[in-house]
């Protein structure tokens, strides 16, 4: 049972958006994998920018399939200026027979009000806007589910969400309050807005804004608590999930990311040896795994994460030994214990030439170990950021 939560008296993200009359999409390309359509509507939560409550949907019909597909509703990261990864998962899915719809969130790609970037006025230090962000994002994936009920070329007993970074943690709470879903996907997403807030590396300026205006961690937690996922999922939702975090990850820290796999019922996960930004060396098997997990659970198929999946650990460091003094490197992790993770031997280049490393992880970045070099090998001690 779903814990009962006195929320503030503001608007409910449970409260369904209000049943509209869609207007038809248009055909505007075709690939031997897909018809590719534009379809668009109005947002049923209203803001001071109009282009940003209008959505127009990018949809993939897939070419081949028996019957109506599946389809999967794709959400973009935070600051998105176009959508290649969205895209590439769209492919990959037509390629299963699976059909998708890509929704750009508020204030993002085509939604941008003009004079501002991508994202710009998605994330700002203001509790009351971040609430009504997240409440018209959910709305409006919500209409698209409408939307894609009304049309008799989807599976609608069928629909899959995903999303990646801003979109996995809208993809969170959207499932938790949207029953229509039947399975869903978050990459490198977290819970717990209060402390992303206030610890992710992605928001500097937002927290230093907030604390400037006496907000804690608490009071933050306490004025979110309306659009935290946290109080909405349900660990015992047998519905499938499967999520992927990074284990170095500074801007959705992993302890989010945790938090967010307690709440799920039983969820698939995998865990990256990297830090935000780093699974994007090895994006085409993330999207092929996630391509798989939707092709299983959308079919009534079971899915298993990968056991093992290879993702590179890039360093970006400053180092400092007993032969060579201080030093700048880029590196590459070439091996980890499987018993420790906080053991490891990384590569470098520097401007002194090739080192070698093998450290042990102290934490905050920093670590403790042997430099090996052309000189000879020297104690040394490195803080590092990880990509």
């Amino acid at each position: 049972m779903v814990m009962q939560i006195a929320f503030p008296q503001v608007a409910d993200v449970r409260v369904a958006p209000e049943r509209i009359q869609f207007g038809e999409w248009r055909q505007v390309g075709r690939t031997e994998l897909f018809s590719e359509y534009r379809m668009s509507f109005t947002s049923a939560v209203q803001t001071d920018f109009p282009k940003n409550d209008s959505i127009e949907l990018q949809v993939f019909l897939p070419a081949s399939t028996f019957g109506r597909p599946p389809v999967v509703i794709l959400l973009h990261f935070w600051g998105a200026t176009d959508n290649v990864l969205e895209r590439d998962t769209a492919r990959e899915l037509a390629d299963r027979g699976i059909a998708s719809v890509i929704v750009p969130l508020p204030f993002h790609l085509t939604r941008t009000p003009d004079g501002y970037r991508s994202g710009e006025l998605a994330i700002v230090p203001d509790p009351n806007r971040l609430h009504q962000t997240m409440l018209q994002s959910v709305s409006d994936v919500r209409r698209t589910v409408d939307w894609i009920q009304s049309r008799s070329e989807f599976n609608s007993n069928a629909i899959g969400l995903t999303g990646t970074s801003l979109g996995a943690i809208v993809s969170s709470l959207t499932f938790a309050v949207e029953p229509r879903i039947s399975a869903a996907s978050f990459m490198l997403g977290g819970a717990d807005l209060s402390y992303l807030l206030l610890n992710s590396s992605r928001t500097t300026v937002q927290r230093k804004i907030l604390s400037d205006e006496g907000w804690t961690e608490d009071k933050l937690r306490l004025a979110l608590a309306p659009i935290e996922p946290l109080n909405f999922l349900n660990p015992s939702d047998v519905r499938p999930t499967y999520l992927i975090s990074a284990r170095h990850d500074n801007v959705v820290p992993l302890e989010s990311s945790l938090k967010l796999q307690a709440a799920l019922g039983n969820p698939e996960f995998l865990l990256l040896e990297t830090g935000h930004y780093g699974g994007f060396l090895v994006k085409d098997r993330l999207v092929r795994s996630i391509a798989s997990f939707f092709d299983a659970s959308l079919r009534g198929q079971s899915f298993n994460a990968p056991a093992k999946f290879y993702s590179p650990t890039i360093r970006f460091s400053v180092m400092m030994d007993t032969t060579s003094g201080l030093n700048l490197g880029a590196g590459l992790d070439i091996w980890r214990s499987n018993e420790r993770a906080d053991i490891f031997m990384a590569g470098y280049i520097t401007p002194r030439g090739l080192r070698g490393y093998f450290g042990f992880q102290l934490g905050n970045g920093v670590s403790l170990g042997a430099m090996f070099s052309r000189s000879g090998t020297s104690p040394g001690l490195v803080w590092s950021t990880i990509f």
